[in-house]
């Protein structure tokens, strides 16, 4: 073998590998399965910042994953009530509290949780042109809704950063404009 035809093996070789490892990223994230929706019992689902509330007989997609972490991932950024009685549910997966509206902390979609390997850890959030630390401190569940545990609220979409009224205000979103907006955010 010359050593011009091991050259190209070689590139060939990487473009294939590079372009399977694409491949196999962009596919990464598939759903993993669907729940059926259970009417809430009377006054069991709270729709506090509009909150969905799950509906007999609807199939709800779920996920066990997100979209790869990078320095500048999107997502799209929900209002949460962290507070006892807030349409969080039950306390915070990562310490088992609740946390006030006037402090910046966030729920990542299961996949971003990542098993709460991100608990109690900073995230940056850029959004509205400006940017914002915010405390992980509960999971958006992407696997699991239509339940008490979840305030019989659908599954979490993946790509989900559900945060508390501080980082909203943090990023000047005018309070008319709260409930969805798109953001970008990385690991702090």
């Amino acid at each position: 073998m010359t050593a011009s035809s091991l050259k190209a093996s070689v590139l060939l070789l990487f473009v294939l590998h590079l372009t399977y490892s694409l491949d196999v990223e962009a596919q990464s994230c598939q759903p993993s399965g669907k729940i059926e929706g259970r009417k809430p019992p009377p006054g069991q689902c709270n729709q506090e910042n509009d909150s969905d509330c799950c509906v007999q007989g609807k199939f709800y997609t779920t996920y066990t994953c997100s979209p790869p972490v990078s320095t500048n991932t999107r997502a799209v950024l929900t209002l949460n009530n962290f507070q006892k009685g807030g349409d969080g549910g039950g306390p915070s997966e990562c310490d088992n509290q609740y946390h006030s509206d006037d402090t910046p902390v966030v729920a990542l979609s299961t996949g971003w949780f990542n098993r709460r390997s991100r608990c109690h850890k900073q995230i940056k959030i850029n959004g509205n042109g400006q940017s914002v630390l915010a405390l992980v401190v509960d999971e958006c569940d992407s696997t699991m809704g239509c339940d008490g545990d979840h305030d019989y609220q659908p599954p979490c979409r993946n790509n989900i950063v559900d945060a508390s009224k501080a980082v909203w205000k943090a990023l000047g979103v005018p309070e008319n404009d709260w409930g969805e907006t798109d953001i970008t955010w990385t690991d702090a």
